[in-house]
């Protein structure tokens, strides 16, 4: 391999892909990250493993699908045990360090029960999905399962924006004209400037954070996560970006009356969410899509601040640089709030990669149509790091060919799992947590999703690239719905679990037969002899 020894890997949470100006945006203009993706490959048709933040980070830091991890929804542990990209980086001698978020939360359970200390170096990895955590953020609201901001709280108070609650009270929220506070969870005050100076806002803070890391790091090959909380709610930002942009340079809604008057239970039930009806309405778009934009110039921006000083350190000649999402937002197309389900604008994410190598100088500035899944990523970098291929634990392919510009066999399907248990939708539509599944698989221009206990959904991105119509009930595709689903079939049939023995070491298993000192079927001695194999007890001379 060429010249590349760290990986600065930036995930911005809720970040749609189609809301940077490299993937086209008309009016969002996002100039620093666009040259990245100039120096680099940006991707096209990247799909993560699940549209909703934990399970589909869970499957970015283990490299493996959903139902092979199981950490199906928020606030469902990662099982202790379960292997993640630290643990196989560490084998190499490499670090793997979090700046920012991962929204999971520690198998504490499985810990006690195998007399895991969690202050000791193992716990704290277990705890932290295999991260060493420079700093842990998830930026939650305190009152919730995701209480993990403590020193950004801390730091807050330090600039003297004090208060019980610093991230509530001053990050994310506004005030009105006498001074009382305008929370940042009420979609009515997205288009308010929030009350923190922008230079101590989360994004700046985090990019800060991110450099300390780096200057700090020495020179141990590292892999750090530089994972953003915004853009995702609470939708508010502050000045100058609170106002940059207004209804004029809103997108107009991807939706339709059709959609609207589906007769698809799990679609219909998901319309009903709270989320859904506020962003079905003109009012609550014109105020939150001007913040969400404004959230996304600042994180560009951001970039611009920390691209300089990785060309000024000299990191840019030796780390790779990856820009991602965990999923992305619908915003009120398709009638739907938050993410969810599968349509592109919440299960396709951004993914830009700039490898510094001589190898990759041929991709420089190109675009890629591959299907590629969240999981990659973990494959890509153990490959890039040094480490050996693990075929039988990562689930996703290694981008290196790609960003070689070689020609390689690649997948033809991408997948993408939901659990929706915990919604209100499965308890409108009367479904035993067993049951509220779905499944996507997408071959590049058919999208199959199967609804347990429903019908499936079809759409056909080359005539409908918006997703507006709904092919899973019309006779005339029935062929393309059974060729996709006994491909899901075939998928779900694959091994997920079996990560103990090696493909190598299950061929020499093969090749050796039976364990030694086991005899199986043999009818002699001579039997015994024409095989190869020794006998269960050695020749004895019974005069002796």
């Amino acid at each position: 391999m060429g010249k590349m020894k760290n990986v600065l890997w930036i995930m911005a949470d809720q970040l749609r892909w189609d809301y940077l100006s490299c993937y086209g945006h008309p009016h969002l203009e996002t100039p620093h990250i666009d040259r990245l993706a100039s120096r680099g490959v940006r991707f096209n048709k990247a799909y993560v493993q699940s549209p909703i933040c934990g399970p589909s980070r869970m499957s970015f830091y283990t490299g493996r699908y959903v139902r092979s991890h199981g950490a199906t929804w928020n606030g469902f542990p990662l099982r202790v045990g379960e292997p993640t990209l630290g643990d196989h980086l560490r084998e190499i001698g490499a670090e793997c360090a979090l700046v920012g978020k991962t929204h999971m939360i520690p198998d504490a359970e499985g810990m006690k029960r195998l007399g895991i200390d969690p202050e000791s170096i193992i716990g704290v990895h277990t705890a932290e999905c295999g991260f060493t955590p420079f700093e842990r953020d998830d930026g939650m609201h305190p009152d919730g399962y995701y209480d993990i901001n403590p020193r950004y709280d801390e730091y807050l108070k330090e600039q003297g924006l004090g208060g019980e609650n610093p991230w509530e009270e001053w990050a994310n929220s506004a005030e009105d004209e006498d001074g009382s506070l305008l929370s940042g969870w009420l979609l009515k005050n997205s288009d308010k400037p929030a009350r923190v100076p922008e230079e101590h806002s989360e994004t700046p803070y985090m990019t800060t954070r991110g450099i300390e890391f780096m200057e700090q790091a020495g020179d141990k090959p590292w892999l750090c996560h530089l994972s953003y909380i915004k853009p995702h709610w609470p939708y508010i930002v502050p000045p100058p970006y609170h106002d940059m942009y207004g209804p004029e340079d809103i997108i107009p809604a991807v939706r339709s009356n059709a959609e609207r008057m589906t007769d698809h239970p799990v679609y219909k039930a998901w319309q009903d969410h709270r989320v859904c009806k506020a962003f079905a309405r003109d009012e609550v778009r014109e105020r939150v899509i001007p913040a969400y934009m404004g959230l996304i110039k600042q994180l560009d921006d951001q970039m611009g601040r920390l691209f300089a000083y990785l060309e000024e350190s000299g990191r840019m000649d030796d780390t790779m640089i990856v820009m991602s999402s965990d999923h992305g937002d619908y915003l009120g197309d398709h009638w739907l709030g938050e993410k969810d389900l599968f349509h592109d604008a919440s299960a396709r994410v951004p993914l830009i990669i700039y490898d510094p190598r001589e190898e990759a100088d041929a991709t420089r500035g190109t675009t890629s149509d591959a299907l590629v899944e969240g999981i990659d990523l973990a494959p890509t970098f153990l490959e890039l790091m040094g480490g050996e291929a693990k075929p039988h634990i990562l689930e996703g392919r290694s981008l290196v060919p790609i960003l070689e510009g070689r020609q390689t066999e690649w997948r033809n399907y991408a997948i993408s799992e939901y659990d929706y248990s915990t919604r209100k939708s499965r308890l409108d539509l009367d479904l035993d947590q067993a049951d509220a599944r779905l499944v996507m698989i997408f071959d590049g221009r058919w999208k199959y999703i199967h609804a347990e206990g429903f019908r499936p959904l079809l759409f056909d991105l080359e005539s409908d690239p918006d997703e507006l119509v709904d092919l899973g009930a019309e006779p005339e595709h029935e062929a393309i719905r059974a060729e996709l689903h006994e491909a899901l079939f075939a998928w779900a049939r694959q091994h997920h679990t079996r990560i103990t023995r090696s493909p190598e070491q299950v061929n020499r298993m093969a090749a050796g037969g039976e364990p030694p000192g086991i005899l199986i079927g043999f009818w002699d001695e001579d039997e015994i002899r024409e095989s190869g194999r020794k006998s269960v007890h050695p020749p004895v001379n019974l005069e002796d």
